[in-house]
């Protein structure tokens, strides 16, 4: 029986992942950096490691660097900032599931794009506890993340599900003995979700899948 929900953010609550995308775009282009769609797919949706290290290959140095990821984390701020996030609908089903479960956000967001992301979704209130970047050292698809949620929910492994977008979200699950149903995005559609407990067209499925009362 399930009794604790761990929810990945970024491409499951909020319809980010294409800012940041976006964001990391344009900064890569000032250098001479093309970043494809599919780059990206495979660097930060698959691989989990970025692209910092394509202008490490060009001979830019660690302050230029630097300074290139603080632009780029300037530019998507002022991004999230401009458009409506939530994606259709995930309020009613957050309504629906969190007086019967313990609910967690578990995601590689740094915490202070967390806040922004979250200034006017009135989400929260419908989660007992989130997890950031800034919560744990290693990242996924590195199963940590997963493993601190399941320490904070108080429950067993066998007793958590997590709600993810991305192959790397599905390892991390994965690798932490968690079930995990999939529901992809327009980014991650054609990855390979082997080993999910279900890929789901969207998030109102879930509610076929878990009961609304105890």
């Amino acid at each position: 029986m399930v009794k604790a929900i761990f929810w990945d953010n970024d491409g499951v609550l909020v319809d980010t992942e294409r800012l940041y995308f976006l964001a990391t775009q344009r900064v890569l282009a000032t250098v001479g950096i093309p970043l494809t769609k599919e780059d990206y797919i495979e660097l930060f949706l698959v691989e989990g490691k970025g692209a910092w290290h394509l202008a490490e290959g060009k001979g830019i140095s660690p302050p230029a660097i630097e300074q290139l990821r603080n632009d780029r984390n300037l530019l998507y701020s002022t991004l999230l900032s401009q458009e409506p996030l939530i994606i259709n609908g995930v309020r009613e089903v957050l309504q629906a599931l969190h007086r019967t479960y313990m609910m967690g956000i578990v995601t590689s967001s740094r915490h202070d794009h967390f806040t922004l992301i979250h200034q006017k979704t009135d989400l929260l209130p419908y989660f007992q506890f989130v997890l950031t970047a800034s919560d744990y050292t290693q990242s996924k698809p590195h199963p940590e993340p997963y493993l601190l949620a399941v320490e904070r929910s108080g429950h067993r492994k066998e007793e958590c599900l997590v709600i993810e977008d991305s192959e790397r979200g599905l390892r991390a699950a994965m690798e932490a003995g968690i079930r995990c149903i999939v529901v992809p995005n327009e980014f991650t559609r054609r990855s390979n979700f082997a080993g999910a407990y279900k890929v789901a067209e969207n998030l109102t499925e879930l509610l076929m899948e878990l009961p609304d009362e105890p």
